[in-house]
């Protein structure tokens, strides 16, 4: 008995102006550090929620990834950019166990509150499209795939078992596309 084939579904991707609207639409410094490192390291929602301030080398300008899916550690690369706002935000809120804790200290942030932050975003920024934190790591990977980073380097970033989950971004790269010339122009 053969299985039913899986739709092949390709993943959302915002543009770098969708994403820095985003980005910049809470003045909120928590909120805003937090929406920030999920697009910088392509982080997964629960990989952000459950950072401890340890996990920041900012000496090296990585990042520790504990414990991510399939139980995996990994480390990613911070920016001097991002690493100004997580010391800026470091200052304001001073967390203590987790790196953006809910409102009692100690506890980690919620994934309802995360989801919250990110609907309130695309209401400022006046974003229509149904926009959700994956979108974000998946723009991340997208952007750095028309960067000309190699797919492997992506892979190690996104903490992906296997190239052929990387690859589906290969088939999201709008600059790879639109250097594809058709036949039709030659006639």
């Amino acid at each position: 008995m053969e299985r039913p084939k899986q739709p092949r579904l390709l993943p959302h991707v915002l543009s770098k102006e969708e994403v820095k609207q985003i980005l910049q639409a809470h003045q909120n410094i928590k909120h805003r550090t937090m929406l920030s490192l999920i697009y910088a390291c392509g982080l997964r929602r629960g990989e952000l929620l459950n950072l401890k301030p340890q996990d920041i080398d900012s000496q090296r300008g990585m990042l520790r990834v504990n414990q991510g899916k399939g139980k995996k550690d990994r480390l990613v690369p911070i920016s001097e950019k991002i690493i100004g706002i997580l010391r800026e935000y470091y200052q304001y809120e001073k967390p203590t166990e987790y790196l953006f804790e809910g409102e009692k200290m100690g506890e980690k942030y919620s994934e309802g509150s995360l989801q919250k932050v990110l609907k309130s975003a695309l209401k400022k920024a006046k974003i229509a499209k149904p926009v959700t934190l994956h979108w974000l790591r998946h723009s991340y990977a997208t952007h750095l795939l028309e960067s000309g980073t190699d797919l492997r380097f992506i892979q190690e970033l996104l903490g992906h078992n296997s190239s052929k989950t990387t690859e589906i971004y290969t088939h999201v790269s709008q600059k790879s596309l639109q250097k594809i010339k058709s036949p039709f122009d030659d006639l």
